[in-house]
Formats: C-alpha cells, sequence, structure tokens
C-alpha cells in the first residue's frame, strides 16, 4: 500500500506499512532528522511537527493517520536561506543550550503564531505546555517567541 502526503510543502508517497510511527517516516524513510525523538509517550514535545496548521506528536501518530494530509517539520521553516523570524528571534535570544527540544519547540510556537500573531504570555505558556526544555531556557524561549510575534505584525514573512 502507497501513502501520499505532503511534507514541508512537497507531496511524497511511501510505502511504509500505515501502522509506522510519523517520526520513523519522516526519520529513516524521508531523511528528515530534525524531528527528534524523545520520550515516545507524547510527553516531551521533541517530536513536534505541524500537521494540517496544527502542532501535533510525531511519535505517537501513525503514518495511515496523515494520508493525504499536510506535515511541516523544522527543515520546513526556512524559505530556501531565509530563515523563518522565529528562527531568528531564538538565535538573538540565544534560545537553546543544547538544542535537542528546540525542533518541537520551534514547530509548537510556529503553529501558535500562525493562529495567533499577537499572543499573550499566557498564550505562549499554553502553546508550549506540551514541550519540555530540561537546560532551563525556558525565560529565553519565551522572549524569543514574543519577539518573534513582534517580527511578524512588522511585517517579518512567516
Amino acid at each position: 500500500m502507497t501513502i501520499e502526503l505532503s511534507v514541508n510543502g512537497s507531496n511524497v508517497s511511501t510505502g511504509a506499512d500505515p501502522s509506522t510511527p510519523l517520526i520513523d517516516v519522516l526519520r529513516n524513510h524521508l531523511d528528515l532528522r530534525g524531528t527528534r525523538y524523545g520520550c515516545g509517550l507524547e510527553q516531551c514535545g521533541s517530536c513536534m511537527v505541524i500537521i494540517d496548521g496544527k502542532a501535533d506528536y510525531a511519535c505517537s501518530r501513525e503514518l495511515g493517520s496523515v494520508a493525504g494530509r499536510s506535515v511541516t517539520t523544522i527543515e520546513g521553516l526556512a524559505s530556501g536561506n531565509t530563515l523563518h523570524p522565529l528562527q531568528v528571534a531564538f538565535l538573538e535570544e540565544q534560545a537553546g543550550q543544547c538544542g535537542y527540544c528546540l525542533s518541537g519547540i520551534l514547530m509548537s510556537a510556529k503553529a501558535l503564531l500562525d493562529h495567533n500573531p499577537s499572543p499573550s504570555r499566557a498564550d505562549i505558556v499554553a502553546a508550549l505546555d506540551g514541550n519540555l526544555c530540561r537546560c532551563g531556557a525556558h525565560p529565553r524561549i519565551l522572549r524569543a517567541v514574543e519577539k518573534a510575534a513582534a517580527m511578524i505584525r512588522e511585517g517579518a514573512s512567516s
């Protein structure tokens, strides 16, 4: 059985079993290794991707459930050589330390900003609630999301 979906704006098809976890297909079949495997239990958010505009866990999502849908991974965040405002803000705020969690955090933040370009601090905290960072970079992460939101409102491309 062939499953077709859109990944980062490109149509792809795979012969992987429909019950295969999406993260496995992204990393091992499509060579998109930016999505990280953390806990496998939807508790850390390292595997977060955007499915049809909504942040979702790739570790527990079966491939068959995304057939015909649009998936965006961290590799789809930048536009060519132009970084997304979130990426710029995270760099400027030095919002990461080890970086393992950042792809999931960035995808959760992008889903938030796509739906709410003027989030409150509480909105950002709620949107990132499913993402863990054990390095303790949360204050810088929150500042970076606020900065990216301001950049987007001022006309930076998202």
